[in-house]
């Protein structure tokens, strides 16, 4: 291996491709069959179905059969896949505010009824991370 040991770049080996984060949105907003999700991310069929099997193989989606004449599947976040909603809403949210001109495309309204702007926070304290109130510990050898 070159450069450092690194928990992002073993998720985006993962994750990593714009195709496979589409997908994954689809997935999150509840749209499940292989041609829907090709209809709302614009994939062209191979190279989302070549996804989509990655995915699957990785343990972020479950491939499940919805009709055996002819045989159709669907896809559904595994505890993996449903790890990665926080992840992907933080997404979103640095894209409406970094990314887009104009409104967000999309708004999540969460179970209170206010509008979702997703924060890290610490799990022990439930402070907000902010700069300067994290720092990181390497764990074994220091490349």
């Amino acid at each position: 291996m070159n450069g450092r040991e690194c928990s992002i770049a073993n998720a985006l080996g993962v994750i990593g491709e714009r195709w496979t984060l589409l997908a994954l949105r689809e997935v999150m907003l509840g749209v499940h069959r292989f041609d829907q999700i090709a209809r709302n991310t614009g994939a062209s069929r191979d190279i989302l179905a070549t996804r989509l099997r990655k995915l699957v193989e990785a343990g972020v989606l479950e491939k499940r059969e919805y009709e055996s004449r002819p045989r159709r599947y669907e896809y559904v976040a595994t505890e993996a896949g449903r790890a990665l909603r926080p992840i992907l809403l933080n997404l979103m949210e640095w894209g409406d505010r970094y990314a887009t001109d104009g409104p967000a495309p999309t708004v999540w309204r969460h179970s209170c009824g206010a509008d979702l702007h997703p924060a890290t926070v610490c799990a022990h304290c439930g402070e907000p991370v902010e700069d300067g109130s994290a720092h990181p510990v390497r764990i074994g050898a220091v490349r």
